[in-house]
């Protein structure tokens, strides 16, 4: 799948509001971008679409927002990640964006840690 001009703008857009948490870079990953900071994902880029890392510690917030969970297609059948999409006021306001990207960023940390203990 390649990536059009306009995934590259926006993918550019949300790295660059997102450095108020840190050096966040992106990777290209199936068909889409991974978000990064000191080498942990917390956030993809799909279709368009920003998804942000979630876990027990932070979902709700997601689901009160009534935010769409990323889903994707695999041998016909639905699969889910633990990523929600960003609320449309995250993209226009780099103090909402920023809450949101540490929350999810600590997610990424969470998760690592049980990863270590394992």
């Amino acid at each position: 799948m390649t990536i059009s001009i306009d995934d590259k703008e926006f993918t550019n857009y949300i790295v660059d509001l997102m450095q108020s948490i840190g050096p966040v870079y992106a990777k290209r990953m199936f068909g889409g971008y991974g978000i990064f900071l000191d080498g942990l994902m917390f956030a993809l880029i799909s279709d368009g679409f920003l998804y942000l890392k979630a876990d027990t510690e932070n979902r709700e917030n997601f689901i009160q927002n009534k935010l769409s969970r990323f889903t994707y297609m695999k041998k016909g059948k639905e699969c889910h990640l633990s990523y929600f999409q960003s609320p449309e006021d995250a993209l226009e306001e780099p103090e909402i964006m920023n809450s949101w990207a540490k929350s999810s960023y600590a997610a990424a940390l969470r998760a690592a840690a049980k990863k270590l203990k394992k």
